[in-house]
């Protein structure tokens, strides 16, 4: 079976990862109970910026955002190797600017994520990004965001949302927990 997953919010931790970083890089202490509570993609608000602002911080941060400690969801890695395992492909697609794919790929493959070259797409716009999940014919898909899942209700994949708080108000399957999903590729290989 073919698999696809982005990347950021859906396999790691990353805007949790950046609101530490924008903490510490503002001298703040605001904590992770607002954070968890936020119903935009955005994490600038609660640091009292505006979207303008929030916009240069997110680009003056990326570096220390993306290639430092981001930590992947408990069991994410796990589930990937075990799919790896049974022989399924796995695709990555995200929206990572061009330029950061093949760091972006690299530091995949250091925190133990099975990556093949020719199954790692990057680079590209939400509309993009449809568009080549579409291409794929993948059997599963896994976002974050609504918008993209959305405009796959028409293909034959099988769309998961993972759980984030601005994205609760969409009624879609959900991926709450990577290590629950586990009993389902159990039952695939089965």
């Amino acid at each position: 079976m073919r698999f696809g997953f982005d990347i950021d919010d859906t396999l790691i931790n990353l805007r949790e990862h950046a609101f530490h970083i924008y903490n510490k890089k503002l001298g703040k202490e605001i904590g992770l109970e607002v954070f968890k509570e936020l119903k935009r993609v955005e994490i600038h608000e609660p640091f009292g910026m505006t979207a303008e602002e929030g916009s240069q911080m997110w680009k003056n941060t990326l570096e220390d955002i993306y290639y430092t400690d981001c930590p992947a969801f408990p069991g994410a890695v796990e589930l990937l190797q075990e799919l790896e395992r049974q022989g399924h492909e796995i695709y990555y697609i995200t929206a990572r600017y061009q330029e950061h794919g093949e760091r972006t790929k690299k530091w995949l493959l250091e925190h133990g994520f099975p990556v093949h070259d020719d199954r790692f797409f990057w680079g590209m716009k939400d509309h993009e990004k449809v568009n080549t999940i579409k291409q794929l014919h993948l059997d599963f898909y896994f976002d974050d965001k609504p918008e993209i899942l959305e405009t796959l209700t028409d293909q034959k994949v099988k769309v998961f949302l993972k759980d984030q708080s601005y994205n609760r108000h969409v009624k879609m399957p959900r991926i709450v927990s990577w290590p629950k999903y586990k009993d389902f590729i159990r039952e695939l290989a089965d």
